[in-house]
């Protein structure tokens, strides 16, 4: 299966010796909340097609979340490339509740999401 390429997301290509031409998307860091109140944690280069996806599809949706439908996007930032996504993914993922919630109220932008997270990004 398909999907259309969100213009939003594509970065531009990158030419290696190794591989040749690589696409390079911008991956983004997005924080659902379910029906229970409950904060799940996720990445994606398309965060609606993502959406979609925890909604709508029994095997391409995360398990956790089949069970606690609905879902309301409650913070997403544009993060950068996937290991950074990754990274600071694991780090919110191992925060308590209440950080969570506070960056969910803070809504802040990347560069501040890093530095609350205490990632300083590699060039």
């Amino acid at each position: 299966m398909q999907h259309k390429l969100n213009e939003a997301s594509f970065a531009g290509t990158l030419n290696t010796p190794l591989l040749g031409t690589v696409t390079m998307y911008e991956w983004h860091l997005y924080i659902l909340r379910t029906r229970h109140g409950t904060l799940y944690t996720g990445i994606a280069t398309d965060v609606a097609r993502r959406l979609l996806e925890h909604t709508g599809s029994r095997t391409r949706g995360a398990k956790y979340l089949r069970s606690r439908m609905p879902l309301k996007l409650a913070y997403q930032t544009k993060i950068g490339d996937q290991a950074l996504a990754l990274r600071a993914e694991r780090q919110i993922k191992r925060l308590p509740r209440q950080r969570k919630e506070d960056i969910v109220t803070a809504s802040p932008d990347s560069e501040q999401l890093l530095t609350m997270l205490g990632i300083v990004p590699t060039a």
